[in-house]
């Protein structure tokens, strides 16, 4: 249903067009439902519920209800093993003791404690499999029975849900910016701009598609409905295309099973193919990089039996090595080999954003000599590369001064290699000269803001959002690298999983370092209670959905705390018929039910490569306590993944993270500053309109102001 993608996607309610009524009852019902889900609707909102019909009011109202549940991930139940959770909850080992003991009772056999102790300890026995152990042995109902009511808290959050314009408007518009975004987007905004892209086909297009994998996504649609192809104008375009059709990696990183084609498919793929060929040979040099897969696709469209289009039957020879093509990279690498590095900078001139991307491998092997002219031309390149691709080397090249103590390079699918940084830093003064030129170059680039800027200091340290490859969908889910205070006295972690087609067992663990990123202990299904932060439980099975929960009193001794999610037995994070991860925050005298939705911060999806998350770190500073957000995946192990055997490969992405200098939202407000007015937002509304930045819009913004939110600060980046 649109109507709820748009709401989730954009915190704006779509006007109704139903009749006109006394829908002011359904409104004050809808305003409370909301604040016991920690929204709330806008005076607007609410005005136009009211003048609706009750019918129309209703259904509306059920629709503005059911899409934040699910936002905040209260559309499930969330119950803990423990019912008394945070409180009863035994230690460990007794824990398990007791469950020796009522295995042995139910035997008929008799054993003394320390004889149970002792098997406990030496690892005799399956504790998994031991009666009444990672199954619920109450229901939902009775573990609300046993809390009382959550006590308020002015910390609290409240999210803001605005009025828009008609379902019809706010598709179409959700729509164009998504697929005329300037940065790649994560997989849940794909699956979106898919949906929009079928409802919105004979609506507006965008002019431009930036990004390939949206052109391909778009594509698809046209190409299932018999629909002209857009925006293709490489060989890769098309290999997408066929992959992403296939229900393949749009990427391009795992190779897809091909689908077989239908013959209008098959003319419609090729002629795009010869299309690309005949008006740029040298596009022919992209194909080696995916031979396997072009010739994967070749067994499905025939080309040999289409001769009307001979460029595309060249495609297919290249990646069977019929025909020898040799791409940019290649003959940059062949000049690297022979000329050095000004050689091959010169080779690279001809692609401004690859000659970007390989900057820093240049100026660290160029000569004394060379070093002015790899210099000149990274610079020439600077006007022709993207905007995107700036802000990526502005980042790299603040961070070049100084070997880091840990590189860490996150692909795609957010996997991550870490290893020692064996780089020489690039002199202080080139750092200097590069950095000066870039930041020129981007501020010339930033949109034109008609009104004076208005800025809510917490959108300061989101990390610009370059990629959406780097973040996971759900609800106030930053790039990564962004920092978020955290407020209240205690942090509540939270995972939800619900398997497939096979038992599935999910561990939330934590991992407490100190400030050196050594580990100063661990709390998990093995280790219940450490330092005042407590385990809810371990949960084996999650035929019904299934939450485990910790507890971290933000007294901790840990300097930082690594929560995480391991894949101990059964279905991957992808295979899952859903996962989540969130954290809360509450006072220690709220009390209420282990989730409530009034108090969750953040809630992700879980749906990245690999058995091992790393969603989010919390780190102590001098101010307090702030969250900074990984979205890491670790590959692990088959099964029997545990916190105990992560910790070296965690401390040391954590520190790659942490300690690494993002470009972030406050970049960008420096950049305008001589050519803007800007404030910072203290909560007073200004008197005129306004181009607002922050995480959420106030409400009642001046008539005219245009407000770039969370699901927008993508828009800012140059182009």
């Amino acid at each position: 249903m649109l109507e709820k993608l748009i709401i989730q996607k954009t915190l704006r309610v779509p006007a109704s067009t139903g009749a006109a009524g006394d829908g002011a009852a359904v409104a004050r019902q809808l305003d409370a439902a909301l604040l016991e889900v920690g929204f709330s609707a806008s005076r607007a909102v609410l005005q136009h519920i009211g003048a609706l019909a009750p019918d129309a009011a209703m259904d509306l109202a059920a629709i503005v209800v059911s899409a934040v549940r699910e936002l905040v991930g209260d559309h499930v139940q969330h119950n803990a093993y423990f019912i008394g959770f945070p409180h009863d909850v035994p230690d460990t080992v007794e824990f398990w003791t007791q469950r020796l003991r009522e295995a042995v009772f139910t035997g008929g056999g008799t054993a003394s404690d320390e004889q149970l102790r002792d098997a406990v300890v030496a690892g005799g026995v399956n504790l998994l499999d031991l009666p009444g152990y990672g199954t619920y042995q109450h229901t939902y109902a009775e573990l609300l029975a046993a809390h009382d009511d959550l006590i308020g808290a002015s910390g609290d959050r409240v999210s803001l849900l605005h009025l828009g314009d008609p379902v019809d408007v706010e598709a179409q518009r959700l729509y164009l910016s998504l697929a005329a975004s300037s940065t790649p987007l994560g997989e849940a905004d794909l699956a979106i701009l898919s949906e929009l892209a079928i409802a919105c086909m004979d609506g507006m297009q965008p002019g431009e598609i930036p990004v390939r994998e949206n052109r391909a996504v778009l594509n698809g649609v046209r190409l299932v409905l018999g629909r002209p192809l857009i925006a293709v104008d490489s060989t890769t375009d098309v290999l997408r295309l066929a992959c992403h059709v296939s229900g393949g990696d749009v990427a391009l990183v795992t190779p897809a099973r091909l689908r077989t084609f239908a013959r209008r498919e098959r003319r419609i793929l090729l002629a795009a193919l010869d299309q690309v060929v005949a008006a740029s040979p040298d596009k022919l040099g992209d194909v080696m990089r995916y031979a396997e897969q072009w010739k994967r696709l070749g067994e499905r469209l025939h080309p040999h039996e289409y001769d009307q289009w001979p460029h595309a039957q060249q495609v297919f020879a290249v990646a069977r090595g019929e025909q020898r093509i040799r791409n940019l990279a290649s003959r940059a690498e062949t000049a690297m080999r022979a000329g050095g590095a000004a050689q091959a900078a010169s080779v690279l001139s001809a692609a401004p954003g690859l000659l970007l991307r390989s900057a820093d491998r240049l100026l660290r092997s160029a000569s004394a000599a060379e070093r002015a002219e790899v210099v000149e031309a990274v610079i020439g390149a600077l006007g022709s590369a993207s905007g995107r691709v700036l802000c990526s080397l502005r980042e790299h090249v603040g961070n070049r001064l100084a070997p880091v103590s840990a590189r860490m390079y996150a692909s795609r699918s957010r996997s991550s290699w870490v290893g020692p940084d064996h780089r020489p830093p690039l002199p202080a003064e080139l750092v200097a000269e590069l950095s000066a030129r870039l930041d020129a170059e981007i501020a010339a680039r930033l949109p034109s803001l008609q009104h004076p800027l208005l800025v809510d200091p917490a959108v300061l340290d989101v990390a610009l959002p370059l990629s959406g490859k780097a973040a996971e969908g759900g609800f106030a889910v930053l790039p990564r690298g962004s920092r978020a205070s955290v407020s209240g006295e205690l942090l509540r972690f939270f995972t939800y999983w619900r398997q497939r087609a096979q038992r599935t067992d999910y561990d939330l663990s934590v991992l407490l370092l100190d400030e050196q990123f050594h580990t100063a202990g661990q709390v998990s299904w093995t280790n219940y209670h450490h330092d005042g932060v407590v385990h809810s439980g371990d949960i084996t099975d999650a035929t019904d959905g299934a939450t485990e929960f910790i507890d971290v009193p933000l007294t901790t001794e840990g300097h930082y705390v690594v929560p995480q999610v391991l894949v101990f037995a059964g279905e991957s994070f992808g295979d899952v018929a859903e996962s989540m991860f969130g954290y809360q925050t509450r006072t220690l005298d709220q009390r209420g039910a282990p989730f409530d939705a009034r108090t969750v911060r953040a809630r992700s999806q879980l749906r990245g490569q690999g058995r091992i998350a790393l969603p989010v770190v919390f780190a102590k500073g001098e101010h307090g306590w702030q969250a900074v957000w990984l979205h890491l995946y670790l590959p692990g192990q088959p099964a029997f993944n545990r916190v105990e055997g992560t910790t070296f490969n965690t401390a040391d992405r954590v520190r790659a993270l942490v300690e690494r200098r993002y470009l972030t939202i406050s970049y960008l407000i420096e950049r305008w500053r001589p050519r803007a007015e800007v404030a910072m937002f203290d909560g007073q509304l200004p008197d005129g309109p306004v181009s607002f930045i922050g995480l959420q819009a106030p409400d009642n913004l001046p008539a005219g102001s245009q407000a770039y939110t969370l699901n927008r600060l993508s828009e800012l980046i140059p182009e």
